[in-house]
């Protein structure tokens, strides 16, 4: 007789993902084209257990939509076995989108699979093709902070300030503090925002750090520059008892011979 341990959670049955997508609400017979091309292979594959999830009026440019969110978040939830979709394009348009999914998707144990291109990601093939899409996926990021940093550099090159312009009024909010003021007050009386305050006095406070320290560093500078010269006084000193000594002698030897 089996007893089963009531502290062990059930196990979760897995099932089978079908998404669609069309870009505009006119395209509702390509929606349909693609369910049904869905349900047929499901029906060939004797797949029984099926949510289908279909988005309407969704460009393949967004990374978030109603019904892929969904079913992302089924994944995420350990609940789906496989993804199916009629075509690479009707998950994502973008090389990093659709590794991201598909990464996403093998840290679950998920399968992907996609009608158009006949292609499934549990086999060789498959791999071979995520493998390369993660290569395109690098690729793609590189080229577009290779272009980032060419654009801030031409745009610094032309004068042309780069980041938010800075609003607050820093010598009054530091005059402020010095004062005592709460954040509170120093906001109102400045017209910004709290954080902005914080902002402030973080500089500020990194401002009085420096400036310590660079007192400290030219305090020793002149502490050694001092020792330094006396040092060079007591070797000079040190030097001329020796030449008087020496002087002595000679003349001591001198008078003797004479």
């Amino acid at each position: 007789m089996n007893i089963s341990n009531p502290s062990t959670p059930p196990i979760k049955k897995r099932r089978t993902a079908l998404y669609a997508r069309v870009s505009t609400g006119t395209q509702q017979n390509g929606l349909d084209a693609q369910i049904r091309a869905l349900r047929i292979f499901c029906e060939q594959n004797k797949i029984d257990d099926y949510e289908l999830f279909a988005d309407e009026n969704q460009s393949g440019t967004k990374s978030s939509r109603p019904a892929l969110d969904r079913m992302m978040r089924a994944i995420e939830n350990d609940e789906i076995d496989t993804v199916i979709v009629f075509a690479f394009s009707r998950y994502a348009r973008s090389v990093s989108h659709m590794l991201k999914g598909l990464e996403a998707m093998r840290s679950k144990k998920t399968n992907f699979v996609s009608l158009s291109e006949k292609l499934d990601l549990n086999t060789s093939l498959g791999n071979v093709v995520f493998i390369i899409i993660s290569a395109i996926a690098q690729l793609e990021r590189d080229l577009i902070a290779e272009r980032v940093r060419n654009g801030l550099a031409a745009a610094k090159a032309r004068g042309k300030r780069i980041g938010r312009v800075r609003k607050r009024n820093d010598a009054l909010i530091h005059s402020l503090l010095q004062a005592g003021l709460s954040f509170r007050e120093i906001a109102r009386i400045s017209k910004c925002s709290y954080g902005s305050v914080s902002a402030s006095k973080k500089e500020y406070l990194a401002k009085i750090a420096q400036g310590e320290k660079q007192k400290l560093e030219e305090s020793i500078a002149k502490f050694d520059g001092v020792q330094e010269h006396q040092s060079q006084i007591v070797l000079i000193e040190h030097s001329s008892e020796i030449d008087r000594k020496i002087a002595v002698s000679k003349n001591i030897g001198e008078h003797t011979n004479g």
